[in-house]
This record gives structure tokens, sequence and C-alpha cells, in this order.
């Protein structure tokens, strides 16, 4: 009999995967890598789930600091939000999920990994990308994909078997991690519609919630401290969602376009990415060149357009991941934020490598260089497009 493990998040796709590897003669092994979206209750439930579905072994694997030393910390690092908007919660996600998955199956002695992605997505992509990289030695099976299945199909065979879902699973698709939770679903479908207020995690958000603020401290690039509490990375993530969640910070829509080339739209509900960026982008403000900004923006993009799109085991990934780093190692300091029901921005921030100096202060005055000299300056600044306007006039 072969052996399989199947990355399992106890859900409608991977509960019917696998049921239904069993029934194809695979001795089928769960594993579900927690990154963040979990609570103890939920493991629980998962590892029941999988134990009435008849699967061999099931084992939980803790991804949260993996996902945030591997992946998180680079796309904070890069500041990255796809489409100006989207803090690519999903995508890190899978690409870790996937690896951890490799490494259990490694464990295991298996011979084969599936995974629960449809043929109309991205996770698809992440996940067989990542098992041919990492273990290319093994076969991978990809029921939903396979069989083309409706998530209403899959409710009905299911039940045939015995086993029901609630009503809700049919009508959004939801992945929760550290990094953001995703929602799919009818409304997402038309790029008019928008989702009702209960349909996001942190369900309704209380309009006289008073204005608070807090202040999120860096070292190095990497968030260490809310309001003076040193704090390592994940529980401070952690905190920061849970703080988010109440606000309805973080609640907006992607659409952008598909490893497959069609357009997709997701709601999402991403407090601590949104807010953790945000801030970092503040404090780089405060402390790299002009220069540094200009080409972090562009190759901070790059990098997480590398990790969206499946990508992220081409060579190019390290390059850049080697650029970020060197990038962080004067963005430490504070970053003040003020948050409102639905809404937050930064009011300051202070980091001991600030680029602002009493030295000069921007439309106050100057000690390193005299009036006479800024007139010159802005003279010779201006000859190229003088000389233009004498000789080219009708251009302008």
């Amino acid at each position: 009999m072969t052996k399989l493990l199947l990355a399992f998040s106890g859900g409608l796709d991977t509960s019917f995967c696998a049921l239904w590897l069993r029934e194809q003669g695979y001795e089928v092994h769960t594993a579900t890598i927690d990154t963040g979206g979990f609570s103890t209750a939920e493991l629980a439930r998962i590892e029941a789930q999988a134990a009435k579905l008849g699967v061999a072994s099931h084992r939980t694997v803790d991804g949260r600091q993996r996902l945030w030393d591997r992946y998180l910390r680079f796309l904070v690092y890069g500041n990255v939000l796809r489409g100006q908007a989207y803090p690519l919660s999903v995508s890190a996600e899978r690409v870790c999920q996937a690896e951890l998955a490799v490494q259990v199956a490694t464990e295991l002695g298996a011979t084969a990994l599936a995974h629960g992605s449809t043929g109309a997505g991205n996770d698809q992509v992440r996940f067989d990308v990542a098992f041919a990289a990492l273990a290319p030695q093994l076969t991978v099976r990809t029921p939903i994909r396979e069989l083309a299945l409706s998530r209403a199909q899959e409710i009905d065979w299911l039940e045939e078997k015995g086993f029901t879902f609630p009503a809700k699973t049919a009508v959004y698709s939801v992945n929760e991690g550290m990094w953001g939770t995703s929602i799919g679903g009818r409304e997402t479908l038309n790029p008019w519609d928008a989702l009702p207020e209960g349909a996001w995690p942190g369900g309704p958000v209380d309009a006289a919630l008073p204005v608070k603020e807090l202040v999120v401290s860096f070292t190095e690039g990497v968030p260490s401290a809310l309001d003076g509490e040193g704090l390592d990375p994940v529980p401070l993530i952690a905190r920061l969602n849970e703080l988010g969640h109440a606000y309805g910070i973080g609640r907006a829509y992607h659409l952008g376009d598909t490893i497959l080339g069609i357009k997709g739209r997701i709601a999402f509900e991403a407090p601590a990415a949104l807010l953790l960026i945000q801030a970092h982008r503040e404090l780089e403000k405060l402390v790299l060149s002009g220069k540094q900004l200009f080409w972090k923006e562009s190759l901070g993009n790059l990098y997480g357009g590398l990790l969206h799109e499946g990508h992220f085991f081409d060579p190019l990934a390290r390059d850049l991941e080697a650029f970020l780093e060197r990038s962080q190692t004067v963005v430490t300091g504070d970053v003040r934020l003020v948050l409102r029901p639905h809404a937050f921005h930064t009011v300051g921030a202070r980091s001991p490598f600030a680029l602002m100096s009493d030295l000069a202060a921007y439309g106050e005055g100057t000690k390193l260089w005299t009036g006479e000299e800024a007139a010159g300056f802005a003279k010779v600044f201006g000859v190229a497009q003088r000389i233009s306007s004498l000789t080219q006039a009708n251009a302008f």
C-alpha cells in the first residue's frame, strides 16, 4: 500500500481528499501545518476529524516561527503589498505549509504527497512547485483538481458517506493565518459586491470604540516591542491581530492577476500585517536614503511577485533577500500609530539613525550652506530646462 501525506486543514476540500484517497487504496497520513490560523480547540477538532475520516496518523506542526523567519520578515523588510493593498497572507503561508509538509512526508517515509487545491486558483501552483523543488521523487495527487469537483458536489459526496458540513462552508472559502485571513465566496466573484458584516472574521465593529494610540518598535527591521513591552515577532503579531480585529483594521478587497492569467478577487482581513508594514515603511522614510527607498520599493515588489506567483525557489529570490536584509541595518526605532474604528494612521517616528537633523530643517534654514550657495545650486539645477526652453520653445 502506498504511503501518502496529505496537507490537511480539516475543511471541506481536504476532508474529501482524505476519504477519497483512502478509497483509492492509499495509506493516508495527514499533517496540519499551523501558520497561526488555528485555536487550540480548532486543532483538536481537526485531529478528531482526521480520525473520523480513518487516516493512518495525524500530526500537527507549529509552523508560525518558520513562517516568520523564512517568509514574513522579508515581506516586512520589503513593505510588500500586492496591488498596493494585499499583504500576501495566503501566498507566504502556502509555501511554508508545503515546505513543512515535505519535511513530515520525509520523516514518515511517504512516497506520495497530496493537497486539496482546485484547478482554478493560485494555491495549486504554489504547492506543486514547492513539492517539485523540495521532493521531486514523490508522486503528487490532487483529487479536487483531478476530478474537477464543485464545493456542492464535494458536500453531496461526503454526506453520502456520512459526513456533514455547515451551510457556511458551501458559501465561503476562508483561509486564516497569522498574516491575515482571506475570504472567497459569492460576493467576491462579482467586482461590485461587498461582503456582509458578519462574513468578516472580526465580526461587527463597535463604532463607539475610543481612539487608541500604540507604539511599535523595530530592531534592524524586525518588530521587537509593543508599547514598550519587548515581544518576539510571533506573539507581537498575535497581539496586533487581536487588537486590530476589534477595531476592524485591515479589511479590504484585492483584485488582481492570478498565476493562471485570469483576474481574481478576494476579501481579506489582515490587521497585524497592515499595521506593521505601514509602521515599518514610516520608520524607513526616516532612516534610509532616497535612493535606498526607491530601489527597495522596486525590489520589494519584485520579491513579493516571486513569492505570490510560485517562483519562491528561483535563485533570484535569495539574491533579493540578501539585499532586503542588508537594507535593515539602521531600521531601528519606534513608530506611533493611532487606531479608530475601521481606520488607522501613523503619527510619528523616531530613531537613533534618523536622517532628519538640526543641521538642516526643510523650509526653515540650514547650517550646511549659505543663501548665496543655494541660489547658485538652483540656477545650475535648472540649466538643462533653460536651454530647452530657449532652443525648443514649441515643445512647451
